[in-house]
């Protein structure tokens, strides 16, 4: 082998080493946080529990997703067994149960509705928009017209937003 050979063959492993230890570096810096470990904001993090056999829960789910949520499905034939479990009265259940940011939330409430809720941070359990509206997220592509929700707690309901 030449000299020149060697020399460029040299340079381009120091090249190659300095490379891969400045990665190797930057990944165990304690500094930084690993890519996996970032988490969503709790506010933007919604569990739903629901029919597996609803669409509606489903285009509601990626309504919210549109709006920069990050959505768990969960399938639970019962899901309106587990909401008056959780103190929804059952005149006031929606078509599937969430929760976000430690509230739950039934029924196709509006993303407006539920930022209000979760900057707000009332002392309630949750929020119901009963039924299944036609003008509601989930049902329609966006909310149009008036919807009345209802803020639930151990001691009653109570209309939480009518708009």
């Amino acid at each position: 082998m030449n000299k020149t050979c060697v020399l460029a063959s040299l340079a381009v492993a120091t090249i190659a080493g300095g490379i891969g230890f400045a990665t190797l570096s930057a990944a165990e810096d304690p500094g930084q946080a690993p890519a996996a470990a970032v988490q969503t904001d709790p506010a933007k993090q919604v569990t739903i529990w629901r029919d597996p056999g609803c669409g509606c829960c489903d285009t509601y789910a990626d309504y919210l997703e549109r709006h920069g949520y990050e959505v768990t499905r969960i399938d639970d034939r019962d899901f309106d067994k587990t909401s008056v479990s959780v103190g929804i009265p059952r005149e006031g259940l929606g078509c599937h149960l969430a929760k976000v940011d430690g509230y739950f939330v039934s029924g196709l409430v509006p993303v407006e509705i539920i930022e209000r809720l979760v900057t707000e941070r009332p002392e309630i359990a949750g929020i119901t928009l009963p039924g299944m509206p036609s003008n509601a997220p989930g049902m329609a592509h966006e909310k149009s017209g008036t919807l009345k929700t209802y803020a639930f707690e151990e001691g009653g309901i109570a209309v939480y937003a009518d708009e």
